[in-house]
């Protein structure tokens, strides 16, 4: 069973900078290292439904995001430290979500909110002025 908590959310102005950091653990105590889980992160907004930001691959050889993000936002990960980051720049209001991060076994670009394994309870961001 894989735990994971996220963190780093908070009050940010518009055209700033936050980074999320995802923790995981448990991952020993299964059949799958932390390494070979793909993990990614998802968003959702007040009144809207859950959307996925950006998944990156076990070993950090892919990564993929949303049209909403890209450019702006970084997916990282330190598998020795069982951690995932996203680091989010150029921040705008519409950016403002809960973010979570969730793991599946498996990469692909696709990568619905569905299919996923494990998931955190999630870290408010909110971009206002």
């Amino acid at each position: 069973q894989l735990q994971l908590v996220e963190s780093g959310g908070g009050l940010v102005q518009p055209g700033g900078s936050l980074i999320l950091s995802c923790g995981a653990s448990g991952s020993t105590n299964g059949r799958y290292g932390f390494g070979h889980y793909a993990i990614a992160w998802f968003r959702q907004a007040p009144g809207k439904e859950r959307e996925g930001v950006s998944f990156i691959s076990p070993t950090a050889t892919g990564a993929t995001y949303s049209d909403s993000v890209k450019g702006r936002f970084t997916i990282s990960r330190d598998n020795a430290r069982e951690m995932v980051y996203l680091k989010m720049e150029s921040l705008k209001p519409e950016d403002t979500a809960v973010y979570y991060c969730a793991a599946r076994t498996y990469y692909s670009l696709d990568y619905a909110s569905e299919t996923m394994d494990y998931w955190g309870k999630g870290t408010l961001v909110t971009v206002s002025a």
